[in-house]
């Protein structure tokens, strides 16, 4: 399976990932149910891929197949953030991409890069066969990423839940674009992608989707005190907000 076919509400389980020296807490547990009963309206609405005029465009500006994206929503990326993708990628040109959470993203980042000069791209997810299919997927279209099957371990920098165990990475990365692990994790599961923070070039840009969601507004409250050499504001290109951030110094 990849984001080209029709997928359901909830992501795909992520057993298989699981690292043994991370126990989910009562806290955890908690917090996924509070946050789950308080943000049901933001769930409801990623349901919502975007219009298929949206889509249409993309695939024009990207001069993609028109069925290169038949299926956006559910827990895909929407038009709208596909769409900030590029526009962040023409305007800024980064030469290396990492981003956490594979699917939709992975194809456009891809043929951004392809069509603005180009650049290395990697890709981590925690879903081997998905990575393998995913793979597949952008080598139909004509691109290509490291795309990586990236087991989870404990989350680093006092986070909750867990991280990816992504290994040796680029010491400078210019996007670093987050749409995973998802919520069902724990709602600031997301926050501990500030351990790659120091890694991102002056001037570079942060990309966290999904960000008008409680968990990762409280998420975006803590970069900003932990993070005073980076600008974060939150934008509404899509349905589920992004929260940008760039470096400053």
């Amino acid at each position: 399976m990849t984001s080209r076919e029709m997928t359901s509400l909830m992501p795909l389980a992520d057993d298989g990932a699981w690292p043994a020296d991370a126990k989910r807490s009562f806290s955890d547990v908690a917090h996924v149910i509070m946050f789950g009963v308080i943000g049901w309206p933001w769930l409801l609405r990623s349901l919502y891929g975007g219009t298929q005029e949206a889509k249409r465009k993309l695939i024009e500006r990207l001069d993609l197949a028109p069925d290169a994206l038949p299926y956006l929503g559910s827990w895909k990326a929407d038009t709208g953030f596909l769409h900030l993708i590029v526009d962040t990628i023409e305007a800024k040109r980064p030469q290396t991409v990492v981003e956490f959470g594979a699917g939709a993203t992975s194809l456009i980042i891809a043929r951004a890069l392809q069509r603005n000069g180009g650049g290395k791209q990697i890709s981590c997810d925690q879903h081997a066969g998905f990575v393998t299919a995913t793979r597949e997927w952008l080598n139909d279209n004509g691109v290509e990423a490291d795309l990586r099957a990236t087991p989870f371990r404990a989350a680093p920098n006092g986070w909750p839940g867990v991280w990816y165990d992504h290994g040796p990475l680029p010491a400078e990365i210019d996007l670093l674009l987050i749409d995973g692990p998802p919520w069902a994790i724990h709602p600031y599961v997301r926050g501990a992608a500030d351990s790659l923070f120091d890694r991102i070039s002056v001037g570079g840009t942060v990309l966290l989707d999904d960000a008008a969601r409680p968990g990762e507004r409280i998420i975006a409250r803590k970069w900003k005190k932990r993070w005073p050499n980076f600008e974060f504001k939150l934008v509404h290109a899509g349905t589920k907000g992004t929260l940008i951030g760039t470096r400053l110094r």
